[in-house]
């Protein structure tokens, strides 16, 4: 409208000069409303960080370190709330130590920290006054370690129940405060786990990501609803971040689920890569000539540390496909706009004000999927930004308003 200028928040500030851990404490920050931060100690601790990507790792396993041993001793006196309480937070910072050690010279410390991180999730399960479940979930020969939430109360009764998955390089803490604890307040039971290239399933065992999503979501609601817990004409999928690919994939062939949504949308995965790459060295890519973008691309990553880190953290989880070019031709897989047509799920669509990783593709999403629902977040709202960091409070309320009308009897 005339004269309409753009609305000024604090979100338009950053808590660091690198965007990255900008988003990460913004991540941290919005876990505070379910108990999975407290905005005090994080601030302290990232205070005097700066940008050198060591301070920063130090910074986070310090504090869950510190929170964690808060935790044991309050539950060596009997103080039970209050460990749950510490152990969550611990858990939650502990994640975000073990994303950081991408930016380290060295990875040794990798799996060290990840089983601290997961020591202490385990520790918040063991004492949290909830019902869950620790299970294995069958997958092409192994299982997937899951733990299943059931709704405070449930009698026994059979019900509803959220199936969350994922993104990319998210924890299991993270899950939480993104649905979890709004499923649990509403009624729903909850289910979490690791996927193929998500987390304990990479780092411990090896197994990479991989594009038809339906091969992993099948075999995991086979379990869930052969729970007589569970009211198998009501159960919903939610996917994060990257998983708004996943699940988008998943249900254009799975067709169970009575209702999803997905935080954003993600139709084409690699969009999120190459708008980082210059468009000749994508040429090469396009052409054919592998030889000559993997030969462009280790100059360019030779010339800027950074770089170098952030592909190594993101290629890892695709496997080793050999070459920088194979790996951005496995990335390119994961795209679905084939098959999007082919949902009919009702679907939700989060379409987050500044998404800075998939821009846009929330609304096409929303146009490819028949009869799908988008809402928007705003910065006006204090909702900008992917997954919208500092409103998850906004988007429960949304989401689980949407799901509620859904999935009631």
């Amino acid at each position: 409208m005339p004269g309409h200028r753009r609305h000024r928040s604090v979100l338009t500030g950053r808590f660091s000069k690198d965007a990255d851990h900008d988003f990460e404490i913004r991540t941290v920050l919005g876990g505070a409303a379910s108990g999975a931060a407290d905005v005090g100690e994080v601030l302290a601790a990232v205070a005097d960080v700066g940008t050198d990507h060591r301070t920063w790792f130090r910074a986070w396993d310090a504090l869950g370190d510190r929170v964690a041993a808060t935790g044991e001793a309050c539950a060596a006196r009997g103080h039970r709330v209050s460990a749950a309480s510490a152990y969550l937070r611990a858990s939650a910072y502990l994640a975000v130590a073990v994303n950081a050690v991408a930016g380290l010279d060295d990875d040794a410390v990798l799996v060290p920290t990840f089983r601290k991180h997961r020591a202490a999730w385990d520790r918040w399960v063991d004492l949290v006054d909830l019902d869950v479940e620790r299970v294995a979930l069958p997958y092409e020969g192994t299982t997937l370690p899951g733990y299943f939430f059931r709704a405070p109360g449930d009698g026994g009764a059979r019900r509803p129940v959220v199936v969350a998955v994922n993104g990319s390089d998210g924890s299991l803490t993270s899950l939480w405060p993104a649905c979890v604890a709004g499923a649990l307040r509403r009624g729903y039971h909850a289910l979490v786990f690791d996927g193929p290239g998500q987390q304990s399933m990479l780092f411990e065992q090896g197994v990479p990501f991989r594009p038809d999503f339906e091969t992993v979501l099948t075999p995991v609601l086979d379990a869930v609803v052969a729970r007589p817990d569970v009211d198998p004409d009501r159960v919903a999928v939610y996917g994060i971040s990257q998983a708004g690919y996943w699940v988008t994939r998943a249900l254009a062939f799975e067709h169970r689920p009575a209702a999803a949504v997905v935080d954003p949308g993600v139709v084409d995965v690699a969009a999120s890569w190459e708008r980082e790459l210059p468009k000749s060295l994508l040429a090469h890519l396009d052409a054919g000539d592998d030889h000559a973008f993997d030969r462009d691309m280790k100059l360019g990553l030779r010339l800027s540390k950074d770089a170098a880190r952030t592909w190594r953290f993101r290629a890892r989880p695709y496997g080793d496909v050999g070459g920088y070019a194979a790996t951005l031709r496995e990335v390119r897989r994961y795209d679905v706009a084939d098959v999007a047509g082919r949902v009919t799920t009702p679907l939700l669509v989060t379409s987050p004000e500044d998404e800075q990783f998939w821009p846009g593709q929330s609304e096409r999403l929303a146009g490819l999927v028949p009869g799908a629902t988008l809402v928007t977040f705003s910065d006006a709202e204090g909702a900008s930004g992917h997954c919208e960091p500092l409103a998850r409070a906004l988007v429960e309320q949304r989401m689980f308003d949407w799901l509620d009308e859904r999935l009631a009897r």
